[in-house]
């Protein structure tokens, strides 16, 4: 199954701690298929701290949507996540935004991502690397949900995707 993830964070080597959660995916057997660039994000909601560093990744596996959640959840806490403030600072985020056209409303996880078409720092990279990927809730391509956007928070390219990246 496709899916594309969120990967974020504000803490310690920012740069790093990316590229330290994209080797775990793919050392757990996920495949990188696609990497967006890497975007300097300002914070939304809890502003008093560092900015992010975001970025969208195209993965495919077997792994149903709940045990993708599990391993992700998994992977955030070997990093050292750990729970602060709602929108506080951390060292990895990874959210599922999009698997395929399935929608899932479950109590532990909501696909689409129920806050994915009102977020820059998600639309901007998902849009790079899956522009015309139709949202299955809202019928719209993240393009035009990128356009239609309403967040006004700056984002800023920080570097642009390296080919062979993982």
């Amino acid at each position: 199954m496709k899916y594309h993830l969120g990967l974020g964070n504000n803490l310690g080597d920012r740069i790093e701690n990316l590229a330290r959660a994209r080797a775990r995916l793919v050392k757990r057997g996920i495949a990188i298929r696609a990497l967006s660039a890497l975007y300097e994000t300002e914070p939304v909601g809890f502003s008093a701290q560092p900015w992010f560093i975001n970025q969208a990744v195209e993965v495919e596996t077997e792994l149903s949507p709940r045990e993708l959640l599990m391993l992700v959840k998994e992977i955030e806490k070997d990093m050292g996540r750990e729970a602060t403030v709602p929108d506080g600072p951390r060292v990895i985020d990874i959210d599922i935004l999009l698997a395929e056209d399935t929608v899932i409303v479950t109590g532990e996880l909501t696909v689409p991502h129920p806050r994915l078409a009102e977020r820059n720092f998600v639309l901007v990279p998902l849009a790079e690397i899956a522009p015309k990927t139709v949202h299955p809730g809202l019928k719209r391509t993240i393009r035009e949900l990128c356009s239609r956007s309403k967040d006004r928070a700056k984002i800023k390219l920080y570097a642009p995707a390296r080919r062979g990246d993982s």
